[in-house]
């Protein structure tokens, strides 16, 4: 994936930039999409089986209430940068709310999305997929 990213940043001429100047929901936006990717690849590479099936287990594990979960289980173990992104992202006010959670579960779930897009744009891979791994456990097998 670093090799990918850093052709990507070469391609389209794009330069680091400060992380602490996004904001919350920046860093949520991007999380979102890599959280959904890493957990499709994940899903995918299992072995072949019908869209429908691959669907079900992915919303299962993208929606917000699961993503509350995974908070509860990771939030001890981050370190104080990444709870502090975390708070960013949950304290963050959005407009919008998922159609089937709880506010608390949305705001966790804001959270972890900023967490995930900070460790991405970080390039924190190896630290983001073991923070997902704790989270959901035994889940994905």
């Amino acid at each position: 994936m670093e090799t990918n990213l850093m052709q990507l940043k070469e391609l389209f001429h794009l330069e680091d930039q400060d992380l602490r100047s996004y904001s919350p929901l920046t860093l949520a936006y991007i999380g979102d999409g890599v959280y959904e990717l890493i957990i499709r690849t994940i899903l995918v590479k299992k072995g072949n089986c019908p869209v429908n099936r691959l669907h079900k287990k992915a919303s299962s594990l993208v929606k917000a209430g699961a993503q509350s979960a995974i908070m509860e289980v990771i939030e001890e173990k981050l370190t104080p940068e990444e709870l502090s992104v975390y708070r960013r992202g949950r304290n963050a006010h959005s407009p919008t709310m998922a159609k089937h959670a709880t506010m608390a579960d949305y705001r966790r779930a804001t959270g972890f999305e900023a967490l995930m897009g900070y460790l991405y744009l970080k390039e924190d891979y190896t630290r983001m997929l073991i923070l997902i791994r704790m989270g959901i456990g035994e889940d994905i097998l």
